[in-house]
């Protein structure tokens, strides 16, 4: 079986940033799906199941809320490996992009005074929030994308080739 896109990428490597995961083609339009990336996957602690979770509410309504791009999201949610999150966009922009329109996301979340949609009513799961956990993620990734604005390695994904035997074998060559 192929490995899916997302598993081809050196997560030994991999640093936080907003990278393009892959970009599909629907019909007449393309979607891109983007990965948010806010910890250094096996090397750094995963965020807080808790503080993932309200980031998730938080930053989704603040996405689909911002009167340029609420029409483009189709998608925010968590890594299942706890490191980041999905974005998905309607159209094919480079992650640079997105800098803004996530960086103003992040930053927003320090002015929340509660959940968004953290009732028995909205959530799954109400009672699985951590706002000033949330708070501190996300002042923290917000510092590391301003501090590394001119970084391309935030916005580019670091690719190790595969070797392929004549078997269909696959190797990392490092």
């Amino acid at each position: 079986m192929e490995l899916i896109q997302s598993f081809s990428v050196d997560h030994t490597r991999i640093v936080p940033g907003i990278f393009t995961s892959r970009v599909d083609v629907l019909g007449d339009y393309k979607v891109t799906t983007y990965d948010i990336r806010l910890k250094k996957p096996n090397r750094e602690p995963v965020i807080d199941v808790a503080a993932m979770h309200s980031l998730e509410h938080i930053i989704a309504t603040y996405l689909r809320n911002d009167p340029d791009w609420k029409d483009e999201v189709i998608y925010w949610g968590p890594m299942g490996c706890l490191t980041g999150f999905y974005l998905i966009l309607k159209g094919n922009r480079a992650p640079q992009e997105i800098y803004d329109l996530l960086l103003n996301a992040f930053k927003s979340v320090e002015a929340a005074k509660d959940v968004p949609g953290a009732t028995a009513e909205s959530c799954g799961h109400y009672l699985m929030h951590n706002l000033g956990m949330a708070k501190w993620y996300a002042a923290e990734f917000a510092t590391y994308l301003a501090a590394n604005a001119g970084n391309p390695a935030i916005f580019e994904y670091p690719k190790s080739e595969r070797l392929v035997t004549d078997d269909g074998q696959h190797f990392f060559d490092s």
